[in-house]
């Protein structure tokens, strides 16, 4: 059985954690898989939007398999770690925006994969957590890292510290998720949303996504020059024309990505 299912519909691609018997956890061959999937979007220009959702309606994801866990040596669990780090940097970087459907529990390292996608969008059901020091570890996937620069330091130190769990209308309020809505409605809701950014160039997401996440990491200066390289991508494209052509013609533009 596929652990990892890809799925592609009108430019956007649906990732899909294949283990509900497990709670969508991931053990080594889950993360190969998902790894492989990942570079398969990153190559594929048709693929606008990513969604990424745990299979059934229990879990997104509950992070690592403790049964596969328990049997490791410490080399394969150290493997782990970083083929983890590996594949959740990948989601990160991908060039096209991603949202993280996040229909049921998200502990650990299904956190930390919702929040290496831009967008997370959650069922009313949803809990979540950065639960690893109630197991005597720390979150390693980037959930100290992410979770921090997306709702600040001190939020994410009682989060993170206290291993606390919360609901889909905390994260919310706390800034972790863009929407909640009902589990029925969850996929729908991403699919939409999903939809009203590809309403947009596809090459300007991208280098507008690119400008963003890599001038947040450096000074003002360089952010700025960041944006302004970012911006002369989009200048000789094909899609540019066709937006200005559309405006005159008082039309929606179509674009093909180029």
């Amino acid at each position: 059985m596929n652990q990892i299912l890809l799925e592609i519909n009108n430019h956007v691609a649906i990732v899909t954690i294949n283990r509900a018997e497990s709670l969508n956890a991931f053990n080594y061959e889950t993360l190969l898989e998902l790894q492989n999937k990942v570079e398969q979007i990153r190559s594929n220009q048709d693929i606008r939007a990513v969604i990424f959702i745990g299979s059934g309606e229990r879990a997104f994801s509950v992070g690592a398999d403790l049964k596969e866990r328990k049997k490791l040596t410490d080399e394969q669990v150290k493997r782990n770690l970083y083929k983890i780090n590996e594949v959740f940097n990948s989601i990160d970087q991908l060039p096209q925006p991603t949202i993280a459907a996040i229909n049921g529990f998200a502990f650990g390292g299904g956190m930390e994969l919702a929040l290496a996608c831009d967008f997370r969008i959650a069922a009313e059901e949803a809990v979540m957590g950065l639960t690893e020091t109630g197991l005597a570890i720390i979150p390693g996937a980037g959930g100290t890292q992410r979770l921090p620069r997306l709702i600040g330091q001190a939020k994410a130190l009682e989060l993170i510290l206290t291993a606390q769990r919360f609901t889909a209308a905390e994260g919310l309020a706390f800034g972790v998720l863009t929407k909640v809505v009902r589990q029925k409605e969850l996929l729908t809701a991403c699919t939409a949303f999903a939809d009203t950014l590809l309403a947009n160039g596809p090459i300007a997401l991208q280098q507008a996504k690119f400008a963003i996440k890599n001038g947040m990491n450096a000074d003002l200066h360089t952010g700025l020059q960041i944006e302004r390289k970012a911006y002369e991508v989009t200048l000789p494209t094909e899609d540019r024309i066709e937006a200005l052509q559309a405006f005159v013609e008082k039309r929606k533009p179509v674009f093909k990505g180029k």
